[in-house]
């Protein structure tokens, strides 16, 4: 039997609501159902989710379901799946997720006759029955690309800031040369060092024109909506992002943008965190104070005055005191730290209306 044209791995918990819509659509996106293996990854779900996947496994030529008996986290089962990649090509799906129909084809041929490591698509956002385009942030289309043209601007959206694992599909090259595989464990933002290191490493990658995946926002048991102590998680995925940088032959060029993103993801976790638990919204406030800690002074004082009024004035406070845990541990990490950090206007933290967070860089990560 030939190799499948692709593997799509699909991982989920306690998504038995909308599952068997996410796995109807991969039975449309090939004439030939041998072009397809199905790799799902049932990750410790109290519902009907792995029988689910168990029942439609039946109806691809390729197909295996790992189970997890506890939940181990969306990275740690992504990593499961690409254990069992066969063929040349891989992408990622998730279980409340669907595609329009012949997606795959299209992308996969797209891959072989641009002969690119990675390709990424827009997507079509759903809430409550209303449907958002979302463009990939990258000018040209159908063209390849050196991946590390693609990271700046530092203040503008780019293909950084928009992480997400499921928005495109990948070469086998990209596993073998051990760029996909997300950090164990990781409950949030997995996907945010996962692209760095992709548009950081590999060779070349293009934004295609392809029929769209849907995305289905506003769940109500997402991470993205939780509160609980797996949000902790965004402050080492970060913290991973700034090690990335750190070692790269243009770390100095690179790095503004790395810091704009830390901070305006900060902010963002700093308004949530009004509502988490006392001990949570500590143990957050620490974390986050560690990442600031790292960042090289000059890029945060430049980056700090791009930030509108409103985020500055919420970071403020976490600001000095990363700047007075700096002057207090010199073994904070941070190769490129300069002089001390300056924070432009008013540093009385004023209250920040959570919808700000919409003009944040693209999601914290792919769970929601």
């Amino acid at each position: 039997m030939a190799a499948p044209l692709v593997t799509v791995i699909l991982p989920a918990k306690d998504a038995g609501e909308y599952i068997g819509t996410t796995l109807e659509t991969l039975t449309r996106q090939f004439d030939d159902p041998g072009a397809l293996k199905l790799v799902a990854i049932d990750d410790g779900s109290g519902d009907g989710t792995g029988a689910l996947m168990r029942q439609y496994a039946a109806r691809f030529d390729r197909a295996e379901v790992v189970t997890n008996p506890h939940p181990r986290g969306l990275a740690t089962a992504r990593n499961q799946g690409l254990a069992h990649v066969e063929g040349d090509a891989f992408c990622f799906l998730d279980g409340d997720d669907w595609m329009q129909p012949r997606r795959l084809e299209v992308l996969v041929r797209a891959l072989q006759e641009l002969r690119c490591d990675f390709l990424r698509t827009d997507h079509v956002t759903v809430k409550r029955g209303e449907r958002r385009l979302v463009r990939a942030p990258f000018t040209h289309r159908g063209v390849a690309a050196d991946p590390r043209t693609a990271i700046l601007p530092v203040d503008d959206r780019s293909m950084v800031d928009y992480p997400y694992a499921w928005a495109g599909i990948l070469h086998r090259r990209v596993l073998d040369e051990g760029l996909a595989e997300f950090s164990d464990g990781l409950f949030t933002a997995e996907d945010r060092p996962w692209i760095w290191r992709l548009h950081l490493q590999a060779s070349s990658f293009a934004v295609v024109d392809a029929p769209h995946l849907l995305y289905r926002r506003g769940v109500t048991d997402s991470l993205s909506k939780t509160l609980d102590r797996r949000q902790l998680d965004f402050t080492r995925a970060l913290g991973e992002v700034l090690d990335l940088v750190e070692r790269d032959a243009e770390a100095e060029k690179l790095m503004p943008k790395a810091v704009f993103t830390v901070l305006a993801l900060s902010s963002h976790h700093l308004v949530r965190a009004r509502r988490m638990r006392p001990a949570v919204r500590r143990e957050l406030r620490s974390g986050i104070r560690e990442l600031l800690a790292r960042l090289p002074a000059d890029a945060a004082s430049e980056a700090i005055a791009r930030i509108g009024g409103p985020r500055r004035r919420v970071l403020a406070r976490t600001l000095r005191e990363a700047e007075r845990s700096r002057a207090s541990s010199p073994t904070v990490p941070s190769p490129l730290r300069s002089h001390s950090l300056r924070v432009s206007g008013s540093l009385d933290p004023q209250p920040l209306r959570p919808e700000s967070a919409e003009q944040l860089p693209a999601g914290q990560g792919n769970s929601r």
